[in-house]
């Protein structure tokens, strides 16, 4: 495909996503209508899509509306005075060219509001002020950027030097993210990773640094072997715990999403069991409850746009649902670890403030709050045991 051809086509899928449907599932439905769009094709016209949504409020300003042609003019702004002329109106694969009505609706970023300058919501810019004060621009700035690519090394069967090696040989680019031990970031050939005999047999996943960063910090709490993680989804945290030789247990209030653990445990020689409904206690339980995910918003972008007061409101009653429902599968002597992966204090410390008010027999021992600004997506860890 032409440039000019994959801003048709990005145009085309923004509008279906601008509609309400979720980006992965509009970007399938695409590939598979378009078979003639090859690798490459399908990659580029995902990096335009995501990229947009990830500026979609700065590169709508700049094109001066909120439809996919107007964020693929916004786009072509930022690339440079001829891009306009080369990805519009350039051949009858790509978009109409830019008419003289829509230059006049263009706008100078520097004209506009701060919010819409660092891409947040009017309503999510005072709690960023609130809860971050200078680092607030500086955060939301890494939030319009696409995010690194991390692995985490299976430590139980390859140490994260030999991996690098590895991975070098393979001509790979990579090297050691310092955030967490476990952690490498990969700077090129990033679409090859799956297709390497060192994914194969396991020797890493992939997961954000300041994930693998929690699960060293909350292992480091544990006087025991028994874990279990609570809303286990896909299960990259279960397999993070088993490869530091913790006896995991892995429990999702949806099952479906637990669906390809077994194959990812085998493929890791790690054992992980799964429960739909725990009975037993353990010395650790981890909950990454369901949140904002405004810590990694550049992963999806879209869901930036979809959070509303309403959906934070319901989010901050299944957060404390859960954590008054796992307190009563940890061990005495054990840990709970209340985990999201949001920037926001409302989804992180004032829920586990509300928690030890609740119980005062609970006592916070230890918090962290990662930001973009270390280098990976933003998560918060508290670990909470009886006093």
């Amino acid at each position: 495909m032409r440039s000019d051809a994959r801003i048709a086509a990005a145009i085309t899928i923004l509008d279906d996503v601008l509609a309400k449907d979720p980006a992965e599932r509009v970007l399938v439905n695409w590939a598979r209508a378009n078979r003639y769009a090859g690798s490459s094709d399908r990659a580029a016209v995902r990096d335009l899509v995501f990229g947009a949504l990830r500026r979609r409020r700065s590169d709508g300003w700049l094109g001066g509306g909120d439809t996919g042609r107007a964020l693929m003019l916004g786009h072509g702004q930022r690339m440079g005075d001829d891009a306009l002329d080369t990805l519009f109106g350039a051949s009858r694969y790509g978009p109409e060219a830019v008419s003289p009505a829509e230059r006049g609706q263009f706008r100078d970023i520097s004209d506009a509001p701060d919010p819409v300058r660092y891409d947040c919501q009017d309503q999510h810019w005072p709690v960023f002020q609130a809860d971050y004060g200078a680092d607030a621009v500086p955060i939301l700035a890494r939030l319009q950027d696409r995010a690194p690519i991390f692995l985490r090394v299976n430590i139980a069967r390859i140490s994260r030097e030999t991996l690098l090696a590895q991975l070098t040989k393979a001509g790979i680019g990579a090297r050691p993210m310092p955030l967490v031990e476990t952690a490498i970031e990969v700077v090129t050939g990033e679409r090859r990773l799956r297709g390497l005999e060192a994914f194969q047999k396991g020797l890493f996943e992939f997961q954000d640094a300041a994930s693998q960063a929690a699960v060293q910090m909350a292992a480091a709490q544990v006087s025991g072997k028994r874990v279990l993680d609570y809303c286990a989804g896909g299960g990259g945290k279960a397999l993070a715990f088993a490869a530091l030789g913790f006896d995991v247990t892995a429990h999702d209030a949806d099952a479906k999403r637990m669906t390809d653990l077994p194959e990812r445990a085998g493929r890791a020689g790690v054992d992980v069991r799964m429960v739909s409904v725990p009975k037993d206690t353990f010395d650790m339980v981890f909950c990454d409850a369901p949140c904002s995910g405004s810590g990694a918003w550049r992963r999806q972008p879209d869901a930036k746009w979809a959070m509303d007061a309403n959906r934070l409101e319901a989010l901050h009653r299944v957060q404390a649902k859960i954590l008054d429902t796992a307190r009563h599968c940890v061990a005495p002597g054990g840990v709970l670890a209340y985990a999201t992966c949001s920037l926001w204090s409302s989804e992180n410390q004032a829920q586990v403030d509300a928690f030890t008010k609740a119980y005062p027999d609970w006592r916070c021992l230890e918090t962290r709050q990662w930001t973009p600004l270390e280098g990976a997506d933003g998560f918060f860890l508290a670990l909470l045991g009886k006093s």
